[in-house]
C-alpha cells in the first residue's frame, strides 16, 4: 500500500478497518482533556467495558448466593476456568484439553519446570536469549542453584544464553540453531520468550522446537508478548509446554491470571514430576476428599488451587471478545497498523534534520508483530516525557529505546498519523 502521512489518508484507512468498532469497547485514560494514544497494550491493555460487567456478575452471585455460587451462579465457580479452554485453544493454537489458565505467569513457569526441568550430571544445560526479560533470568538462576547442589553441576555452566551478533539488535536463527546443537546432549531446556519483550522480535517457534528436541531437550516457550498478538500453533508445532499472562494484549487487568499449554503428550506420562493440589485432581472425585493424587488427563491436571474467579473475571470477559474477532482479523489490521507506524516514523525522521530514528525490530513481517522498539539518536529521556506530558502513553527502556505497541483492538491508523505530529513537535520544540 502506498501510504500517505496525511489526516485524511489515516481517517480513510479508520473507515475501511474492520475492527474499528471495537475501540468504543475499551475506555481510555484522559491527558489534557482528550483520550490518549496508547501505546503500551505491550505492558498493559486497556480495560474493556465488558470487564466491569463480568466482575460485577461474580459479585453479584457471591452476595444473593455465597458459597452456593460454586454451583449455582450462572457461570458456576467450580468450573469457571473450563470457559476458557475454547477460546484460549483458538488463540494459541491448542487443543481445548492442552490449555488452561491458573496463578500468574512466572509462577507458572516455575510449576511447569518442576516437570519439565529435570537436570542430571550430564544433562542440565538451558539455552535462553540473551536479554531475556529479568523475571525469566532470575527464574533461570533460582531453578538452576536449587538442583545444582544435589545433582552435583556447576550453575556457572547450567544456563547457556544465544547473543546478538556484534553490531546487530536481533538474534540470527542460524545462531541459535547452531547453539542448540553445540550444547547438545548437556541440554535438558530450551526455554525462550516467543517475542522478545525488548526488541519486538518474533523467534521461529516450530523450527526451533524442532531443534530441541532433535538434541532430546524439552522446548518450552513464555509467550508473555506473543499470546494475543501472533499466530501460534503449538500443538502443531509440537511444543512441550508455553506460558503467558493475561494484561497484555488479552486486557484482563494488572497483574492478572496467567495461561498455560501442555502438550497432550505429556498428559498421562507418570514419570514427570509435578507439584500437586487438589483442583488438579480427577474432577469427578475431587471432592471426595481422598488421600492419593490422582491427577486430571488434561492440562488441568497441572492446577494446584481452587481458582480466583473474581481475577478470571475479566480475563473472560476479554477471550469472549477474542473468539467474536478470530486471530485472523486481528493479525490482518496489525501487520497493517504496524506499518503504518513504521512509515510515520520514517516520514518524520526524514523531515527532520539531524534526528535519526533507528527501529531495532525486525522490518520482515514475518519476525515482528505490533511493536516497534525504536533508538531515538540525537533525542533523549527530554522527547518521551514530551510525548508523555501531551497525550501519547508509550514506555521508555535503558540506554534510549521507547516502545510502541499499536494494538489492534483498539489503536486507530488516525492514532498513528497524530503521534507523527506530536512527535515533531517534540523534536522542534
Amino acid at each position: 500500500m502506498n501510504f500517505q502521512n496525511t489526516r485524511e489518508f489515516a481517517q480513510e484507512l479508520d473507515r475501511q478497518d474492520e475492527l474499528a468498532k471495537y475501540r468504543e469497547e475499551f475506555i481510555f485514560p484522559q491527558v489534557n482533556g482528550k483520550d490518549v494514544i496508547y501505546f503500551t497494550g505491550n505492558s498493559l491493555g486497556l480495560q474493556s467495558k465488558a470487564a466491569k460487567k463480568y466482575v460485577e456478575e461474580v459479585m453479584q452471585d457471591w452476595g444473593s448466593l455465597a458459597v452456593e455460587g460454586h454451583f449455582y451462579a450462572d457461570k458456576p465457580w467450580w468450573d469457571y476456568q473450563e470457559r476458557f479452554c475454547q477460546p484460549l485453544s483458538e488463540i494459541v493454537g491448542a487443543k481445548p484439553t492442552e490449555v488452561g489458565v491458573m496463578n500468574t505467569l512466572t509462577v507458572n513457569l516455575h510449576l511447569l519446570m518442576v516437570s519439565f526441568y529435570q537436570p542430571s550430571s550430564k544433562k542440565f544445560k538451558i539455552i535462553c536469549e540473551e536479554k531475556a526479560f529479568p523475571s525469566d533470568q532470575y527464574m533461570f538462576q533460582s531453578q538452576v542453584a536449587f538442583h545444582a547442589k544435589s545433582i552435583g553441576f556447576d550453575p556457572k555452566e547450567a544456563i547457556v544464553e544465544i547473543k546478538r551478533r556484534e553490531g546487530e539488535h536481533n538474534i540470527r536463527i542460524e545462531d541459535v540453531l547452531s547453539k542448540i546443537e553445540e550444547v547438545g546432549e548437556e541440554l535438558a531446556l530450551v526455554l525462550i520468550g516467543g517475542v522478545n519483550y525488548y526488541t519486538g522480535q518474533v523467534f521461529d517457534m516450530k523450527t526451533i522446537t524442532e531443534a530441541g528436541h532433535k538434541v532430546g531437550a524439552f522446548v518450552g516457550w513464555d509467550l508473555a508478548h506473543a499470546a494475543g498478538n501472533i499466530e501460534l500453533k503449538l500443538h502443531d508445532w509440537n511444543v512441550d509446554f508455553a506460558a503467558w499472562c493475561s494484561y497484555k494484549y488479552m486486557n484482563s487487568g494488572p497483574g492478572n491470571a496467567s495461561g498455560y499449554f501442555i502438550h497432550e503428550k505429556h498428559h498421562n506420562d507418570t514419570t514427570l514430576s509435578r507439584f500437586a493440589g487438589w483442583w488438579g485432581h480427577n474432577k469427578e472425585r475431587r471432592f471426595l476428599m481422598e488421600p492419593n493424587f490422582d491427577p486430571a488427563r488434561s492440562a488441568d491436571g497441572w492446577q494446584i488451587s481452587n481458582l480466583p474467579v473474581l481475577t478470571l473475571a475479566p480475563y473472560l470477559a476479554s477471550v469472549h471478545m477474542f473468539a467474536e474477532i478470530g486471530m485472523p482479523k486481528l493479525i490482518k489490521k496489525r501487520d497493517l497498523i504496524t506499518s503504518y507506524l513504521e512509515f510515520i516514523l520514517h516520514e518524520i525522521d526524514a523531515e527532520i534534520e539531524g534526528t535519526e530514528f533507528e527501529i531495532i525490530t525486525p522490518s520482515n513481517p514475518n519476525e515482528r508483530a505490533c511493536q516497534l522498539s525504536v533508538y531515538l539518536h540525537g533525542q533523549g529521556r527530554a522527547l518521551f516525557e514530551y510525548l508523555m506530558k501531551n497525550g501519547v502513553i508509550t514506555d521508555w527502556r535503558e540506554p534510549n529505546v521507547i516502545r510502541l505497541a499499536p494494538v489492534p483492538l483498539y489503536s486507530s491508523f488516525e492514532d498513528m498519523y497524530e503521534f507523527g505530529q506530536i512527535l515533531k513537535e517534540g523534536i522542534i520544540r
